[in-house]
């Protein structure tokens, strides 16, 4: 407690980093009041009611900040370029050019991509602008407009959504923390109130008081595992070879190599929700418009197949784990690693360099990434189970709000004592 403390003292006796809390602050008040300008014409009453029903746009609300709880001007949030980050990101791994621009390029080529990913937002914005006004229009949510009036709101949530992209490159360079993320948290918390406050009023039964309390036990056991498989690694010893050079040895050093537990982050979740609902919106749209009994009937079973929460639940863990596998192959590359070593004189005690490096590396991450991937599912699939065992939505605890928030926090801290330890220096 007196470290921590101590710690808010530095900060706020640094003129440095009260600059850049105090413009983190501004960036986060200027996106909740351009959060709260709607779309003309909003039906509330469907609006609010197609929310509660689906469980995309539940999905969809927490990228974009809250946003799309009251379809304002930023009602796609970052989505896009959180889309286009990622789409970025998995053609680096396909495309050797792309990949040498990263690797060998550093910060100069890594900043290249990022250009890449702004670019790719704004198509991927509009396209997500139609689609999203287009099924809004057909749930009567909102009112059916002319072509001009329509693409004009297409131009107005696209801009948006670059307005709050370009707003969180700010947050980043000026302020403190990864100000898209930052963005994504603000949403998230600044629907606590509201969900306390119906969650206070609503009348509940004394017999469920015991049920409440072994929620609240289960969040902070969920919360505090989040924080502990969030930060764990598996240390990997590394020696460096030593060298004579003159009258001088150099190496000889050992350090460690840090794996992560969970590599792929909130990403497999992403993909695995994505794979589940949109299949879903489909069916849904074939068996209300298609002229085909055969396909409509398909796609109804299609839908009551997948409207089963078991099922649901079964497939989304599955789909979990595949992608926290696949993000994970994607993203660390034990050979690049391994001929890292290599080149700079390194080498695992007991493990021969090269292949053999490069198969034991495999084989750690391959084990690691097992018990990353069945705690992601479970963190997963945990709300539906909590809303079945409290009857409750709003202490369906877990999900992808509490892994955004849980790491978006822990980064804060980091980049918080950082900045305190180089003002120390």
């Amino acid at each position: 407690m007196n470290n921590f403390l101590a710690k808010i003292s530095l900060v706020l006796k640094d003129q440095v980093l009260r600059k850049r809390i105090g413009f983190t602050i501004l960036a986060l008040v200027l996106f909740r009041l351009l959060a709260t300008i709607p779309v003309p014409g909003v039906d509330v009453a469907n609006l609010a009611k197609l929310l509660s029903s689906s469980q995309l746009f539940g999905f969809l609300n927490i990228f974009s900040g809250g946003g799309l709880s009251n379809l304002s001007i930023v009602m796609l949030g970052v989505g896009p370029f959180i889309t286009g980050s990622i789409v970025i990101q998995l053609l680096t791994m396909m495309y050797p050019r792309w990949k040498a621009l990263m690797h060998e390029e550093g910060d100069a080529g890594r900043m290249k991509l990022s250009q890449y990913s702004r670019y790719l937002s704004i198509p991927l914005g509009v396209i997500s602008a139609v689609g999203f006004l287009s099924l809004l229009q057909s749930q009567n949510v909102l009112p059916h407009i002319s072509t001009a009036a329509f693409i004009m709101n297409v131009i107005v949530i696209t801009a948006g959504s670059t307005l709050l992209m370009w707003i969180g490159e700010l947050v980043s360079e000026f302020g403190i923390g990864n100000g898209v993320s930052l963005i994504i948290f603000a949403g998230i918390v600044s629907r606590l109130p509201n969900d306390i406050s119906q969650f206070l009023s609503s009348p509940h039964n004394p017999a469920e008081i015991p049920i409440f309390i072994i929620a609240g036990l289960i969040g902070l056991a969920v919360v505090a595992g989040v924080v502990y498989v969030t930060e764990a690694e598996r240390s990997v010893p590394v020696t460096y070879a030593k060298q004579v050079r003159g009258n001088k040895v150099y190496g000889g050093a050992s350090t460690y190599l840090p794996l992560r537990l969970n590599q792929a982050g909130v990403i497999p979740i992403i993909f695995a929700m994505s794979i589940l609902l949109f299949p879903k919106i489909i069916a849904a749209a074939l068996s209300r418009w298609t002229a085909q009994p055969f396909i409509a009937s398909v796609a109804s079973s299609f839908s009551l197949f997948f409207n089963n929460q078991w099922v649901y639940a079964a497939s989304y863990f599955v789909l979990v784990v595949l992608f926290t596998y696949f993000y994970t192959a994607v993203t660390f590359d034990p050979k690049q690693i391994s001929e890292n070593l290599q080149r700079s004189g390194a080498f695992i005690p007991g493990v021969r360099p090269g292949e053999f490096t490069m198969e034991y590396l495999g084989n750690i991450v391959t084990r690691i990434t097992l018990v990353g991937a069945l705690f992601l599912g479970i963190i997963a699939v945990l709300p539906l189970g909590m809303q079945a065992f409290t009857a409750s939505q709003s202490l369906a605890i877990g999900g992808t709000a509490l892994l955004i928030v849980v790491s978006v926090v822990l980064d804060l801290l980091k980049k918080i004592d950082a900045q305190i330890a180089m003002r120390e220096y």
